[in-house]
């Protein structure tokens, strides 16, 4: 396509800024006040700019720079950019979780996208959720589309050494209770662990997204691992700005981007780089907009074999800077090129193969060889059985592995509340070899799913030296976080699945070979329990407004937590007037 519009298709913003009547006049009008001359709305292509930036969102900090950054590629290019703002999701801040909210921000975006006279967008965001939420936004209207990620901090530091984000908080926290770090050594951590902006700097799950947008064509080359500091980054928010005009002009929308193919490789390359499990359910909501049919059993399947080659907190020992520095992203897609789709296109314009002919690994101690990984298994396990019929998952890279074939008794914690009274209770009938159950933390029944199935374990034990156990919950983790832990049980316990009527004592049986969980107990003796079953968790306290409509809405967790109704496209056209 020509730098002209295609004959009988104006653009979109052209439907507003191109007409020589009273709406032309009140579109035009009220956008001059901002001291935009009369020749910017002469047809060129109008880029919108989300930004999800908010001092409320520390990862996010930096946006509001970067955007101008955009603006300049935009200009440069011949095209008009116009900033808005979209609801910002900290997720060291929000409560009761940021993932209460992804589904609003996702909702905010595509309307905002779909009532604006633009032709194309570009999204900043970073932190967990405001990536995932734009994408899945944008994909309902499906513009040309490419993404800026906030990118990560520098590497913490702490009396001479690395330590990074979440990581080290966990590992901390837990020597504090077994009585091995003191508490002004742990307060002291904190300025060191965060000491620039942007992201978390292990790879938690807004460094995993960042990265598999890159993976998925949806940001140009090192989008996923330049640090927010980093003057290069500055640079990439330039050229996006620039290219994002070229796609309008070609009309290459997101859905043209965003394929099952493209999908698939975010699935393999969150193998390789150890990343974190709520990709999976980012990834099926996306797919979900879109139409495409992903299923969680897909995650297994297409992850297995992938070994985990880069050696980065909280599966290895380095960084999101250090990564950086040994090649990024497109060092590891060079790596593990037969078992991605390489002709899958990019925002670059180049096929996927192509823009990752030339990478290089400059460390081949962060990005191991193939046949010297990390692991040589990793991914993501999805397990069923009685105890989970819709599935759960588990992250094997970041377990003890003599915990990946376990049989324990269960200790039930029937609420977080009820975990956090009695964990550390030097009476609670616990031992190393226990399965710490928590219910009440799903999509539903928290609500949000948290990121809270990462238990501490019982400080009795941390003082016996005891560092992992097994733990199973119908709630999220960190992607910072490790451990023998199993997560998104589905149904969860909150909408009567059988995680529901695990009893104190009762046996559970977990193979990582078999890919199996199960409740020790008869058949009919689980169908009696479900049938008896009663929601008995007090009244909820969510009774208006979007979290009412959130919780008589949502997906499970095998669905990718989206609400039932979002699931689809509403397109970009609008046909009616505001005047």
């Amino acid at each position: 396509m020509s730098d002209s519009d295609t004959p009988g298709k104006p653009r979109r913003s052209t439907q507003s800024y191109g007409k020589l009547d009273k709406d032309g006049f009140i579109h035009r009008s009220w956008m001059k006040n901002q001291g935009l001359p009369d020749h910017v709305f002469d047809g060129r292509p109008v880029i919108g700019i989300c930004n999800t930036w908010s001092e409320l969102t520390p990862c996010n900090s930096g946006l509001r720079e970067l955007a101008e950054y955009v603006k300049r590629g935009v200009w440069e290019a011949g095209g008009l950019p116009l900033e808005f703002p979209a609801m910002s999701l900290g997720e060291t801040q929000m409560r009761p979780t940021a993932m209460l909210f992804r589904n609003l921000l996702a909702m905010e975006v595509e309307e905002s996208i779909r009532g604006n006279p633009i032709d194309g967008v570009v999204l900043l965001g970073g932190c967990d959720k405001t990536t995932p939420a734009q994408i899945m936004g944008a994909a309902s209207v499906n513009l040309p589309t490419m993404v800026v990620s906030s990118g990560p901090m520098l590497n913490g530091k702490f009396r001479g050494q690395d330590i990074g984000s979440g990581t080290d908080v966990w590992k901390y926290s837990e020597a504090v209770r077994a009585g091995l770090m003191s508490i002004d050594d742990f307060i002291a951590a904190e300025s060191g662990m965060s000491r620039s902006r942007g992201v978390c700097m292990t790879m938690g799950t807004a460094s995993t997204v960042s990265s598999l947008t890159e993976a998925m064509g949806l940001s140009l080359p090192l989008n996923g691992t330049l640090p927010a500091v980093d003057a290069r980054r500055q640079a990439l928010a330039h050229l996006t700005g620039r290219r994002i005009v070229e796609l309008v002009k070609q009309d290459v929308r997101l859905a043209d981007i965003l394929t099952r193919e493209a999908l698939e490789n975010a699935i393999v390359i969150n193998a390789a780089i150890g990343g974190s499990t709520n990709a999976v359910v980012h990834l099926l909501a996306i797919a979900g907009r879109l139409g495409i049919e992903l299923a969680l059993d897909d995650f297994d399947r297409l992850s297995r074999d992938i070994p985990l080659l880069v050696d980065l907190m909280p599966s290895g020992r380095f960084l999101m800077e250090d990564f950086h520095y040994a090649g990024g992203l497109p060092a590891v897609m060079a790596r593990i090129k037969d078992r991605l789709h390489t002709n899958a296109v990019t925002v670059s314009g180049a096929a996927l193969g192509d823009q990752i002919a030339g990478a290089q690994c400059y460390n081949d101690d962060v990005i191991r060889p193939l046949d010297n990984p990390v692991n040589p298994d990793s991914g993501i396990w999805v397990l069923k059985g009685n105890l989970c019929p819709r599935g759960a998952i588990i992250k094997p890279n970041a377990a003890t592995p003599a915990l990946l074939e376990h049989i324990g008794r269960a200790v039930v914690f029937e609420s977080i509340e009820d975990y956090k009274a009695r964990i550390d209770d030097p009476d609670l009938d616990v031992d190393e070899h226990s399965v710490l159950v928590l219910k009440g933390c799903g999509p539903k029944g928290y609500p949000g799913m948290p990121e809270v199935g990462n238990m501490a374990l019982p400080k009795k034990l941390l003082e016996k030296g005891v560092r992992d156990m097994l733990r199973i919950s119908d709630a999220r983790m960190s992607g910072t976080a490790f451990g023998s832990v199993i997560l998104h049980v589905a149904p969860e316990s909150s909408a009567g699945g059988p995680l529901a009527v695990v009893r104190n004592g009762d046996e559970i049986a977990f193979s990582g070979k078999n890919r199996s969980l199960s409740l020790r107990i008869s058949d009919a003796e689980l169908a009696q329990r479900l049938a008896e079953w009663q929601d008995s968790r007090p009244e909820s306290e969510y009774t208006r407004g979007y979290a009412k409509l959130y919780i008589d809405t949502v997906l499970q967790a095998d669905q990718g937590v989206d609400l039932d109704f979002l699931r689809g496209a509403s397109g970009d056209q609008v046909d009616r007037e505001s005047h």
